[in-house]
């Protein structure tokens, strides 16, 4: 407790206390939807056992047309409780607390049974919302009290009632979902009145002695958003209606500005919630981007708030407030918010996990226990396949070593975090190597491993990433043409660049090269003015009339791919939108379905189409080739040759758009069957 004070004190809800001011925040995971109930309770009690202050469950829906999809989980039935029971004893088991988060959808429920206040659709989801009648409106009151007095039947210590990130709730605040003259819309005193009655009947259902939090949208981040002066007249009217704690939403789900990406910078948001400390007398928790202990620590020592939301950092570590408590933070697996394996998954109708922690809602069938059979075993390549294939190895008892052959430990996530807006890479590189150092691997760097080297192991696993793939255009033997790794590792590049390859390393180029780099990290004042984010006690919804601003590109690039399709199109269904918009604001040109004709001192010559028409010069003083990538398997086809047994795992695999959730994954797995 002597390095986060703050953050490990415990907080005295009067009728209950918290053993620390550390909430996992509500995600939406696809577990309870699999009914497999031993399993969400394996990744709740494990979380439970690992720290936490109190655990908020993903959105549970209160009725049929609130789900956010046609099937999502709620408590419909007994038997319903009966499995949340399953869950709550055992978090209760593990010494924690735990809320279920109601979780009415609105107009973004994504069926055609949908319900809004207006019949105004939304633009994520196709289904127009049918607009509620009085009776209506009751039926979606009384089903939310319902599902809290349910939730507590089945063992919760409480339940958060979701109010913000433009769900149902929030659609009756303002104006742009409300277009109602009724006693539910027109005045400000009419928009509120639905949340605060559910909060009062809520309240109503459960008694006094039951956790109660209000998720509120403290800057909605769209036109015709809540003003701040409409934000502190609601938090205190939810305190007056029997709320415990008020949790911060930030930005709808249809808002163009990232609220949670890796590109937005840490503790963005904390200075919104601090903005309504001393207006109410109940506990504030901040969210969104703190994946730190010292980070939060640093949030609550400085007023921000009373408590401290982290959701996905419970992803990738589950003992994430054990570790702090040991003095053992450089321990801790770090989310590095690149969304991949969470929020990608949870859009496309896949089951969450995490990029760097593969067992995260794999509790029961992912385990690492120890090895009956000690190994020997070679691990070639430390990037992030082979490193997370040393450290499970090792941690499970198998004597390893691990060759590189470079002087550093990270492979190509060591040019990853070398792009804006992936800074995050840094720590995932530290905790790796904190990790294979804890784990007792044996490290030789600088070693190009022979298959002599590997004779004498038991098992090896070839890790060695990829290569560049080689486009063979005329004329790219010149001075003027370099790869992605040479730029990523700091050549000198011209004023005008051309960017050969349109995939997530294109992106990541024409980003580097749009920038300064002057190795200061980006103020917080100058990420909210690229994007246009101002205070919503000057501007409503928090976002700048004028729009955003964002600075002089350092250079003028072009970005070109093959395919006849819109550059962007395959990269993360929750990220694609803002790299695109990024590179747009940063006036990088974006051509489409080319073919490379010639690299001579001018530029790149490039043709359209399959006919190759239409010549055309791309000025440019350097160009750099970001043409995919192919396996590195030239020692792994050796030892094959030679009759020897390998495992061959990551980009030596399967070269895909430096895929380190696949990597990672495919090294854990392997390294839990050894």
């Amino acid at each position: 407790m002597k390095d986060y004070p703050h953050l490990l004190a415990p907080l005295d809800l009067g009728f209950t206390t918290l053993k620390n001011r550390v909430l996992m925040g509500s995600m939406h995971t696809g577990l309870e939807e699999t009914g497999d109930w031993g399993r969400v309770a394996a990744f709740y009690g494990e979380r439970a056992a690992g720290g936490v202050g109190l655990i908020v469950t993903g959105g549970m829906a209160p009725n049929r047309e609130g789900g956010v999809f046609p099937g999502a989980a709620g408590l419909f039935t007994d038997t319903d409780i009966a499995n949340h029971r399953r869950v709550t004893d055992t978090v209760h088991e593990n010494g924690g607390k735990i809320a279920m988060q109601i979780l009415h959808a609105g107009r973004y429920a994504y069926g055609p049974d949908c319900v809004a206040p207006s019949p105004v659709k939304s633009p994520i989801s196709p289904f127009p919302p049918k607009e509620l009648d009085e009776a209506g409106i009751e039926k979606q009151i009384a089903d939310i009290a319902t599902a809290a007095a349910r939730a507590q039947q089945a063992g919760y210590d409480g339940v958060e009632v979701m109010g913000s990130e433009g769900y149902f709730l929030n659609q009756f605040l303002v104006t742009h979902t409300n277009k109602r003259t009724d006693r539910w819309g027109g005045s400000y005193e009419n928009r509120m009145r639905l949340p605060i009655e559910v909060v009062r009947r809520v309240r109503e259902a459960v008694g006094p002695d039951f956790i109660v939090i209000y998720r509120l949208s403290m800057i909605d981040l769209i036109p015709n958003g809540s003003t701040w002066d409409e934000v502190v007249t609601l938090a205190k009217e939810i305190e007056q209606a029997g709320a415990t704690i008020i949790n911060t939403g930030i930005g709808w789900h249809e808002a163009r500005i990232p609220t949670i990406a890796t590109s937005v910078p840490r503790r963005a948001f904390t200075w919104v919630t601090q903005k309504l400390m001393g207006k109410v007398s109940i506990p504030i928790i901040t969210s969104n981007r703190i994946n730190t202990p010292q980070v939060a620590e640093d949030v609550l020592a400085q007023g921000c708030a009373d408590m401290v939301s982290m959701a996905r950092p419970f992803l990738a570590d589950a003992d994430f407030v054990a570790k702090a408590s040991a003095g053992r933070a450089d321990e801790i697996a770090p989310c590095i918010a690149c969304n991949q394996a969470c929020l990608d998954h949870t859009f496309s109708g896949k089951l969450t996990t995490c990029l760097v922690n593969p067992r995260a809602c794999h509790e029961t069938e992912l385990t690492y226990a120890p090895t009956g059979t000690p190994k020997r075993v070679a691990v070639v390549g430390a990037g992030p396949a082979g490193m997370m294939t040393a450290i499970v190895a090792a941690e499970r008892g198998h004597a390893v070593t691990l060759f590189e052959k470079a002087d550093a430990l990270g492979g190509q996530l060591n040019l990853a975090k070398q792009v804006p807006g992936k800074e995050e890479f840094f720590g995932l590189v530290d905790w790796f190597a904190t990790m294979v150092g804890r784990a007792g691997v044996e490290t030789r760097l600088g070693a190009v491993a022979t298959p002599d080297d590997l004779a004498d192991f038991d098992e090896v696993v070839i890790a060695t990433g990829v290569r560049p793939r080689d486009p063979q255009i005329p004329g790219q033997d010149g001075d003027n043409t370099l790869s992605y790794i040479d730029v990523l590792r700091g050549a000198p590049v011209g004023d005008k660049v051309a960017v050969v390859g349109a995939g997530g390393i294109g992106f990541d180029v024409a980003q580097f090269l749009s920038h300064e780099h002057d190795d200061a990290p980006e103020a917080l004042a100058d990420w909210k003015a690229f994007w246009g984010v101002s205070d919503p006690a000057q501007d409503r919804g928090g976002l700048n009339p004028a729009g955003p601003a964002p600075e002089r590109p350092a250079r003028q690039v072009t970005l070109l791919q093959r395919k006849p399709e819109k550059l962007g199109k395959r990269l993360g269904k929750t990220t694609g939108w803002i790299h695109r918009a990024e590179l747009k604001m940063l006036n990088v040109a974006m051509k489409a379905g080319v073919n490379y004709e010639n690299i001579a001192e001018q530029g790149l010559q490039v043709s359209h189409g399959a006919a190759r028409e239409n010549p055309e010069w791309i000025a440019a003083d350097t160009i750099v080739l970001c043409a995919g990538q192919e396996p590195e398997r030239s020692l792994a086809d050796a030892l094959i040759t030679q009759g020897r047994n390998v495992h061959v795992i990551g980009g030596a695999d399967v070269a895909a758009e430096l895929d380190a959730k696949r990597a990672i994954n495919q090294g854990a797995r392997l390294a839990a069957m050894l």
